[in-house]
């Protein structure tokens, strides 16, 4: 599931319209910049955190997490967490933390509003890339590509149908991983070197379902649906995957922000 967001002017809402964890974020990464933050520097311990923001734990963590996703910390098994290697700090702006587009993937999505996940593989293969897919993710025609269909339930109700497509090279674990209870893209940023999500061209459109959607969803003929196309690029604007996400019309919703820059 993708959320994409582009920035609006300052003070147009004021900073409490912002969920918690994202005000979380932003005076977190106000701090790092405050103290003159480098890379590798030890963030304070989790509890630390949470006694001098004032949130669960539950929060901080979705603000750690989405700042992982920007590149900007990084967690380190059993020794907290550390200001990112791959780069400085970006400079400070006059945005929040949440101006800049923020690629989610579903267990992303599910952590951060407190849902409980699971999945169901379909099929998990890896076969060669047609010449359709080699265009889009710039890799050879034939080329080894992972392909993957899931069902996706939150809090056990079934929400959407995914079909993920993506370069075996970029991350060979993928065809070892059980993706039923796996997270795809944290798969993918635990990779070597990682594959970050940075950047996705996504579009929606509403159909029928088909017999087969009819079947899995449980549904009758007229319920609509959404069908989602998602290409995704890496930090290096690499592309690393190739998705189409059926939703059930009435179990997605997609919003953006947009601003007029001029």
């Amino acid at each position: 599931m993708t959320d994409m967001r582009t920035s609006m002017p300052r003070g147009l809402f004021g900073d409490d319209v912002l969920p918690l964890y994202e005000r979380t974020a932003t005076r977190l990464l106000d701090d790092l910049r405050a103290a003159a933050a480098r890379p590798g520097d030890r963030l304070p311990s989790e509890r630390a955190l949470v006694d001098r923001y004032a949130v669960s734990r539950v929060t901080l963590r979705a603000a750690l997490a989405q700042l992982e996703s920007r590149g900007i910390v990084r967690p380190s098994s059993s020794r907290g967490w550390f200001v990112a290697e791959l780069g400085l700090l970006p400079e400070a702006t006059t945005t929040s933390a949440s101006a800049a587009p923020q690629v989610q993937g579903f267990a992303d999505y599910a952590q951060v509003n407190g849902l409980t996940t699971a999945g169901k593989v379909l099929s998990a293969t890896v076969r060669p890339a047609t010449v359709s897919e080699a265009e889009q993710l710039r890799i050879a025609p034939g080329a080894d590509l992972f392909d993957l269909h899931r069902l996706r339930f939150l809090d056990g109700l079934l929400v959407v149908l995914e079909h993920n497509r993506l370069p075996l090279a970029a991350c060979p674990a993928l065809a070892e991983t059980d993706f039923n209870t796996a997270s795809l893209y944290a798969t993918l940023r635990a990779a070597d070197p990682p594959q970050l999500p940075r950047i996705a061209d996504y579009s929606v459109e509403a159909r029928h379902p088909t017999p087969r959607e009819i079947e899995l969803f449980e549904i009758g003929e007229t319920m609509p649906m959404l069908v989602a196309t998602q290409l995704t690029s890496n930090q290096e604007s690499r592309p690393i995957e190739l998705t189409v996400q059926v939703y059930r019309g009435d179990r997605y919703r997609f919003r953006a922000s947009i601003t007029n820059q001029t």
